[in-house]
C-alpha cells in the first residue's frame, strides 16, 4: 500500500512523537535502531519530512528530530503519507489513464473509488501523537523497545 520510504517515515514519526512528549529530540541513530531503516535512507526520508513541515530538526549536541509542540496534536498520518508518497494512492486513475473521472470512468473507476474511501478516512483521522503514545505505553511495537 505504501512505498518503503513511506513505511519508514511512518515508523520514524511514531518514534519521534513518543520522544517529543518528554521534550527531547530523537537522534537519527535511535530512529534507525528502532525502525530497522538504513541510516542514509532514513536521513533522506527525515529530510523530506522536515521540508514538508511534519517534523523539526536541531543540529548539534542534544539535537535530532522532534515534533513542534504547538503542532504535535494536529499532525495526522495522512500528513506523513502525503509528504513522502504524495496523493497518488488516493487520486488519479488506477489503470494509469490521464483522463479518468466520474464523467468518463475507466473500467475499474467506481470500484477503486469505493476502496480508496476507507484508507483516506483513516489517514485523515489518526493522529501521530496518539500512535506515539501507544508506542510509549507499550501497547504497540516497532522493531525495538523504547528507552
Amino acid at each position: 500500500m505504501f512505498s518503503k520510504a513511506c513505511m519508514y517515515a511512518i515508523r520514524a514519526v511514531v518514534v519521534i512523537a513518543s520522544s517529543s512528549k518528554r521534550g527531547t529530540y530523537t537522534p537519527l541513530s535511535k530512529i534507525t535502531s528502532l525502525t530497522g531503516a538504513p541510516s542514509a535512507f532514513m536521513a533522506k526520508v527525515l529530510q523530506q519530512l522536515v521540508h514538508a513541515g511534519v517534523v523539526t530538526s536541531v543540529k548539534g549536541h542534544g539535537g535530532g528530530f522532534g515534533l513542534d509542540p504547538k503542532r504535535a496534536g494536529s499532525v495526522k498520518l495522512g500528513d506523513v503519507v502525503r509528504a513522502i508518497d504524495g496523493d497518488a494512492l488516493f487520486s488519479g486513475c488506477a489503470l494509469g489513464f490521464p483522463k479518468c473521472d466520474a464523467g468518463r470512468p475507466c473500467p475499474i473507476h467506481d470500484h477503486v473509488t469505493r476502496v480508496r474511501a476507507e484508507p483516506d478516512r483513516i489517514l485523515a483521522d489518526v493522529r501521530i501523537a496518539q500512535l506515539g503514545d501507544e508506542l510509549a505505553q507499550g501497547t504497540s511495537f516497532l522493531r525495538g523497545k523504547l528507552k
